[in-house]
């Protein structure tokens, strides 16, 4: 399973280096990003460093699963009511679940869209305060080689150590 680091680092030239470290440790580049105040994103940071800074997507799954269940208990309850009609009661449940999991994705979606991701959200402070983030999301034994030779370039582990949202 994946886990994220963050480390903290003073400027964008040091977090640089800290990206290069990493690949050298190891870890493909696929797996480093980095966070910083939006003037310094803008300016020097190339989108493929950026990681994505919304709860868009975990919004949406989280919707799916819980729109798609209460589709299926209400399709459910529909298919007993109309059982004397002889229709086809699993269909009116799948078709219920699927409109269930459409709407509730699509409803969380747009509702989880401008929810900064927790990184940004926990860290919001360093940010602010010109550190530019190193947000490392591979698997521990990546991790194991990376982490010692980031902390001796002087990148601050911070405190944050969960599963990847897609990991």
């Amino acid at each position: 399973m994946k886990r994220r680091h963050v480390f903290s680092t003073p400027d964008i030239r040091q977090a640089r280096h800290a990206v290069e470290i990493a690949h050298r440790a190891g870890l493909p580049y696929a797996c480093i990003f980095l966070i910083a105040r939006s003037d310094i994103e803008l300016a020097q940071i190339p989108d493929a460093r950026k990681t994505a800074d919304t709860d868009f997507m975990p919004a949406a799954i989280r919707g799916a699963g819980y729109g798609g269940a209460a589709g299926f208990l209400a399709a459910g309850a529909v298919a007993i009511v109309l059982a004397p009609l002889d229709l086809a009661l699993i269909g009116i449940m799948l078709a219920g679940f699927g409109a269930g999991a459409l709407v509730g994705c699509w409803a969380s979606a747009l509702v989880g869209s401008p929810v900064p991701d927790p990184v940004r959200r926990k860290f919001e402070n360093e940010i602010e305060a010109g550190h530019v983030l190193v947000v490392i999301d591979c698997e521990d034994a990546l991790h194991e080689r990376a982490d010692p030779q980031l902390k001796r370039l002087g990148a601050v582990r911070l405190n944050y150590d969960a599963p990847s949202v897609m990991a």
